[in-house]
């Protein structure tokens, strides 16, 4: 396939230098006339493990070239990955210039194309950037609609530097966004060859999946350095700690716990966490995700009080009291402080739960 990488950054090289090795014919674009003099000469602009011989042995077999001019590489591809950069602002926010950029050269350059061209966006934008921002301006500036000759689909990358050739040949999935069915089917095709799981999803829901990675693994080194901390102020082996704790593949490391859905609570959790906060602030040590915890887990309650009273309705049922399924415990149960609050407020409340008789509801419950 002919396919054209816009943007020859990290990802953008690893990408260009892969796909040419896997026999694809590949054209770099990028406005920076060094790094395409570098393609061009065989040579990678960045330094990563395997990219440059990959490079070197495509760019002998013609396999790829490189060009400054965007119409050069749209008009000689089908398919197009853009890979430009999305960096953070001062406030936070993603600066989306060189995406815009890219798109508004796109765009002109496929005013002039007869035959249908697909746009894979590779960069990491947030939610809704490809259908809300990137797709109007390729409309624009190109004088075709989507599903009319152009064609839009969301792929993100899950390259780590140091490994990203290995990572790009075995990824833990291969995740397409599409806008409409069929569209993904040319991106699916070029990863043929590669054996991960393949799912096709929403563009919005593609979007969201490298931020929901990305968060949770940040999440995961800040998790096991806080426990680190403490085990360290207390004399405890964090490593020997660790490597027990991701031994439990049935709960620790599964898919047990990720489901959105209500918020936890019962005789274990609530308590647990904060007699692990308290031991923390104890020692001094800080431990401000731990903390948050509890935390993020009322808003959580407190925003689904707020859903039922924005309903506008004064008569509530519930199926169920207990702070999870086949139990008759109450302890600490979340549902227990909506259906209190609601009360409190002069909803009239209903409630079934088979597995709680109101004659039992003494000692600890």
């Amino acid at each position: 396939m002919k396919i054209s990488v816009f943007g020859l950054g990290y990802v953008g090289t690893v990408s260009a230098g892969c796909l040419a090795a896997s026999g694809h014919t590949v054209w770099g674009v990028d406005v920076n006339a060094d790094k395409v003099a570098a393609i061009n000469s065989g040579s990678a602009p960045i330094v990563e493990p395997e990219i440059s011989d990959f490079i070197a042995k495509a760019q002998k077999q013609g396999l790829l070239k490189a060009t400054v001019s965007s119409a050069e590489g749209i008009l000689n591809t089908d398919v197009s990955f853009i890979c430009v950069g999305t960096p953070s602002q001062a406030n936070g926010s993603l600066d989306l210039t060189h995406m815009k950029r890219v798109c508004e050269d796109i765009g002109a350059a496929l005013r002039d194309k007869k035959t249908p061209h697909t746009v894979v966006f590779r960069s990491t934008t947030l939610p809704g950037t490809t259908e809300d921002v990137a797709v109007p301006i390729l409309e624009k500036h190109s004088g075709k609609t989507i599903g009319s000759g152009l064609s839009v689909c969301y792929n993100p990358e899950f390259l780590r530097e140091g490994t990203s050739v290995k990572d790009y040949y075995h990824p833990p999935k291969i995740v397409i966004g599409e806008r409409n069915a069929g569209e993904g089917d040319v991106v699916e095709e070029i990863y043929a060859g590669i054996k991960a799981p393949t799912i096709r999803t929403s563009i919005k829901a593609a979007e969201m999946v490298k931020y929901s990675d990305n968060a949770f693994h940040a999440l995961k080194v800040t998790f096991a350095n806080e426990i680190g901390n403490i085990c360290k102020r207390l004399g405890i082996d964090s490593h020997a700690v660790m490597d027990i704790f991701c031994q439990d593949t049935k709960l620790n490391l599964s898919k047990v716990y990720l489901k959105p859905g209500f918020a936890f609570g019962g005789s274990c959790l609530p308590k647990d966490l904060r007699a692990l906060s308290y031991q923390a602030k104890r020692t001094d040590v800080d431990v401000p995700v731990l903390n948050a915890i509890l935390q993020s887990n009322v808003a959580h309650i407190k925003g689904v009080i707020q859903r039922i009273i924005g309903v506008g309705k004064k008569r509530v049922g519930f199926l169920g009291m207990t702070f999870k399924p086949d139990t008759d415990d109450l302890r600490e149960s979340p549902l227990v402080e909506v259906i209190e609050t609601l009360l409190g407020k002069g909803f009239q409340v209903k409630i079934y739960d088979r597995n709680v008789a109101t004659s039992r509801l003494i000692g600890a419950n």
